[in-house]
């Protein structure tokens, strides 16, 4: 079964907690068993599982705004190559187990969805469900 919800950022660089929003579509599935794929088709933004803490959130924004800093040759076709170059390492999908109708997750991770060239009025997120 394939989902897919949007979400939309207010800055450049912005953390946006997706997982009640991941669960809800496990939840409404009646999926008991199997895998979660989360997947955003986008080149500047990513995923990360990690605490929601707001100075947390606020480092990583920090984070990601100066470490990719830097004259780019690509900033010279769209002025966002540091998004590009976070976005390739942070990666586009997260895999997470699903067992007697639950994502197994850690106490303090939450899933965030990462944009890095924002804000943007829609970003994609596609959730695919596999059985086991």
């Amino acid at each position: 079964m394939l989902k897919e919800f949007s979400v939309s950022s207010r800055k450049k660089i912005e953390l946006i907690d997706i997982t009640a929003k991941v669960e809800r579509i496990v939840k409404e599935s009646g999926l008991k068993e199997g895998v979660v794929v989360v997947f955003i088709p986008h080149a500047t933004a990513g995923l990360v599982l990690n605490e929601h803490e707001s100075g947390l959130i606020n480092d990583f924004e920090k984070w990601f705004e100066k470490s990719f800093r830097g004259d780019w040759e690509h900033d010279r076709i769209d002025d966002n190559a540091s998004a590009h170059l976070a976005s390739g390492l942070i990666g586009s999908s997260v895999h997470l187990i699903l067992s007697e109708g639950r994502i197994l997750r850690g106490v303090w991770q939450n899933l965030f969805l990462v944009e890095l060239d924002g804000p943007r009025k829609e970003r994609k997120v596609l959730v695919k469900l596999i059985r086991s």
